[in-house]
């Protein structure tokens, strides 16, 4: 209606019955490619956006696997792990890699998100900085695998993220280390 158009004009347009618009309309199609719905919506003026997001229990590829058990064998003893952990908003599908939790000198909690390979440093950087600003308590730990590639592509985002993961490997690592609270947020190659 809005592009001034009768399902019987889109239908001929897109070489579609106006019977499966009708159905498409009142979302009674079992099944629609993703073709005919993008021709659908082409002729009416429209753009098709189609989002993913990760669902029930994911497969995370061995690599990451192994990257993070190397953080958690660092640990001290008192510290909680927990692997992918929601982000706290309902319906939101986004997840941490892992959550270390401990109790001095008070209760925290700090977010980790694993890295094997940077490919795209100012996607990684956007990506961490909304899943900070929608779970913004606790610290961040960008945890990275030790290749030369990633010392690269770290050495390009460095400058960029200072502000954001100010503290040390060193300082970090010593803090967990010890079952400590490591204060700040920061990137730990591993």
């Amino acid at each position: 209606m809005g592009a001034g158009l009768s399902l019987r004009a889109v239908a001929a347009e897109t070489g579609s019955s106006h019977q499966q618009l009708r159905r498409f309309e009142r979302g009674e199609l079992q099944r629609v490619s993703i073709a005919e719905a993008g021709a659908w919506c082409a002729v009416v003026g429209l753009d098709l956006a189609i989002r993913t997001y990760p669902a029930g229990d994911p497969i995370r590829d061995r690599p990451q696997l192994v990257l993070l058990e190397r953080l958690r064998v660092e640990l001290h003893g008192s510290l909680g792990w927990q692997t992918e952990v929601p982000l706290p908003i309902h319906g939101d599908l986004r997840a941490w890699d892992a959550l270390v939790s401990g109790h001095m000198p008070r209760p925290w909690r700090a977010r980790v998100e694993a890295e094997t390979s940077i490919a795209d440093g100012q996607a990684l950087e956007r990506r961490l900085r909304l899943k900070r600003r929608d779970d913004p308590d606790g610290h961040l730990i960008l945890l990275v695998s030790d290749t030369r590639t990633n010392a690269t592509a770290l050495r390009a985002l460095r400058p960029g993220l200072q502000d954001f993961l100010p503290a040390t490997a060193r300082s970090l690592l010593g803090a967990l280390r010890e079952g400590r609270d490591p204060a700040r947020s920061g990137i730990v190659v591993l």
